[in-house]
């Protein structure tokens, strides 16, 4: 969608959906890809498969290949989690990875209801262990701390964003 693309990734309970609401608000060209381009699959095939599980939380790579293709924006950014995030890295421009200290993300998980993702012990514990390991998140993205005022976030953003050279 955009001349530039980016990818605002962490693990869940890092803001990334409100970072998509904000640089929306702004006026931005902003993607939920957790609401947009999600599906339950298999993060090698791309294969849909029934039921839920995170580690098959993933994106339509042809879908974000489109988006990407297309120029009508002069920048996009794709804000969600994905498992199957290899698989289309290469074609962003730079990638954000939203982080927060446990303190806040339990904080954040407390506020969280049991039908939303998070909201079950389960659920819970896999994402603090996410958390510590950062394995579910990409090793070449730009750490922002998320514990700041959302504004602050998304203003780094838009600041190492309108300082990066086009492709």
């Amino acid at each position: 969608m955009g001349v530039r693309n980016y990818l605002i990734e962490g693990v869940s309970c890092t803001g990334k959906t409100s970072v998509c609401k904000e640089l929306r608000r702004r006026g931005y060209h902003a993607i939920n890809g957790d609401r947009e381009l999600a599906y339950q699959g298999d993060p090698e095939t791309g294969e849909p498969l029934d039921g839920l599980g995170h580690e098959n939380h993933i994106w339509r790579v042809y879908d974000v290949r489109a988006l990407v293709d297309k120029h009508d924006e002069p920048v996009t950014f794709f804000c969600g989690g994905s498992r199957n995030f290899p698989k289309f890295i290469d074609l962003f421009d730079g990638v954000f990875v939203l982080d927060v200290d446990l303190d806040t993300l339990n904080r954040r998980l407390d506020g969280r209801p049991e039908e939303e993702w998070g909201g079950r012990p389960a659920e819970r514990a896999l994402i603090v262990r996410l958390h510590r390991t950062k394995e579910d998140v990409p090793r070449n993205g730009v750490v922002l701390d998320a514990t700041a005022p959302l504004a602050s976030v998304v203003d780094e953003i838009l600041r190492r964003v309108m300082l990066a050279p086009s492709k």
